[in-house]
């Protein structure tokens, strides 16, 4: 991939759809990662300005660092970017609190590990807000046309995404580039959402690299006859988990009626 080709269009691209808006520029939610590394880079660059907001809940303290040091170091090179930190722990835990109760603990688990990624959700929308500014997404090509791998009106829930088209060994790739911090580009992919260093593969069962070859097998319309040994387990966990999340990844259902039953 020719990363600095990829960049440039990104980054005119985010300019003209921020001017078409009539927006003054850009909030990004910064959690440590690739992505929301790669994806503040690529909208600081854009000269206009660009609100990092840090959102931790019950964080680890390593995706903490990790994305103070990478906020830090955008401040550094770009006089357009400012931060906001806000600690949604408590507004979690009021959250918690008020809902009813399940002694299904993993579906617990779950559910409230969505429930951080709309709590933060609802908080980029207000400093976007306040600022007159788009919240651009994070998510990269396998997540959300691939697996499904975000929350329905959490992370998904956005203006523009600027490295949707890009999978993630190409984001790594436009990281490297983009010169973001060594120890972001070197930490295991997680949503942070848990509260603890689980990653993404322990939640997938597969690493990106591995998705990234059954999405490609799929959309070349290899068949599962076709593999065997561990290609052949990951593109049953691709398939199952593309199937499964096709509600994220379609526009909401609507159930159309009629002129003559209206009659």
């Amino acid at each position: 991939m020719n990363s600095e080709n990829v960049a440039n269009h990104i980054i005119n691209w985010l300019k003209g759809y921020a001017n078409n808006a009539g927006v003054k520029g850009f909030v990004v939610g910064v959690s440590g990662g690739i992505d929301s590394a790669v994806t503040s880079t690529l909208c600081a660059k854009t000269g206009l300005p660009l609100v990092c907001v840090e959102m931790p809940i019950h964080q680890d303290p390593s995706q903490v660092s990790r994305a103070e040091e990478h906020i830090k170091n955008l401040k550094s090179k770009f006089d357009n970017v400012s931060s906001v930190k806000t600690d949604l722990t408590e507004s979690f835990e009021v959250f918690q609190k008020a809902m009813s109760k399940t002694e299904d603990h993993a579906l617990k688990d779950l559910t409230l590990a969505n429930t951080r990624a709309r709590l933060r959700m609802t908080s980029l929308y207000y400093v976007a807000g306040i600022n007159e500014s788009l919240v651009a997404g994070t998510g990269n090509k396998v997540e959300d046309f691939g697996v499904g791998f975000y929350t329905k009106y959490g992370d998904g829930g956005v203006d523009v995404s600027p490295i949707a088209d890009l999978v993630k060994s190409e984001v790594f790739a436009l990281g490297a580039y983009l010169e973001v911090p060594g120890v972001i580009q070197n930490a295991a992919p997680t949503d942070g959402l848990f509260g603890d260093s689980r990653s993404d593969e322990d939640q997938l069962g597969a690493s990106y690299d591995e998705l990234e070859v059954a999405m490609k097998q799929q959309e070349d319309g290899i068949s599962l006859d076709d593999l065997d040994g561990r290609e052949k387990e990951v593109y049953v966990i691709y398939s199952k988990l593309n199937n499964n999340n096709q509600h994220k990844m379609i526009p909401i259902p609507v159930c159309e009626i009629s002129e003559d039953l209206k009659q």
